[in-house]
């Protein structure tokens, strides 16, 4: 490199799209901006499917996600639903209630603490916890199987890395079992 070069910001540099994806059609954005215009795409995408599968299966996104993970986790707190999808308790408040009014979620108090409720599905929303068109999970389950295990292990990280920088993923402080009940702490 010459003395009065200057060198390249890496970010300026434009991306090497991957066979088979469309690249924007515009100036060069820049890796940051790159990634930004993506994840609003994202967004967006989650956001019309989310509506669509309302309109067709009667269940938002975020619904459709709580009622599978009941499914797996039977006798989960709201608590335990609110850490593993990185919200504040008080917003799953309405899902849950819109769900346990619909029939598809039953509510049962804990016995060793009274002040928590424990959630499973009822037999109706059993019968929605089964993979189906046209939802975010068949997507993302179509572009997975496209993907090899060092790729989505990369963007996994790429994405936790994110979130956790954005504070919408805290750093483990505790582990879970199987079942969503707390591991005691080993120290």
């Amino acid at each position: 490199m010459k003395a009065e070069e200057s060198p390249k910001d890496p970010a300026e540099e434009p991306l090497e799209p991957h066979e088979g994806e469309r690249t924007y059609k515009g100036p060069p954005l820049g890796e940051v901006l790159e990634f930004m215009r993506l994840l609003w795409a994202v967004d967006h995408g989650l956001q019309s499917t989310s509506k669509r599968m309302e309109s067709t299966l009667g269940l938002t996104g975020p619904q459709r996600l709580v009622i599978r993970l009941v499914g797996r986790f039977p006798g989960i707190t709201a608590g335990m639903l609110a850490q593993i999808l990185h919200v504040h308790p008080s917003t799953l408040t309405g899902v849950l209630k819109r769900l346990e009014k619909r029939g598809l979620l039953e509510r049962k108090s804990d016995p060793l603490d009274g002040r928590k409720a424990l959630f499973s599905l009822t037999e109706e929303g059993r019968a929605l916890d089964i993979p189906s068109e046209g939802t975010v999970e068949a997507s993302v389950q179509r572009v997975l199987s496209r993907m090899s295990r060092n790729r989505i292990l990369a963007t996994q990280d790429v994405l936790t890395a994110l979130a956790q920088e954005l504070g919408g993923v805290p750093m483990p402080e505790v582990e879970f079992d199987e079942t969503g009940a707390r591991k005691p702490t080993t120290r």
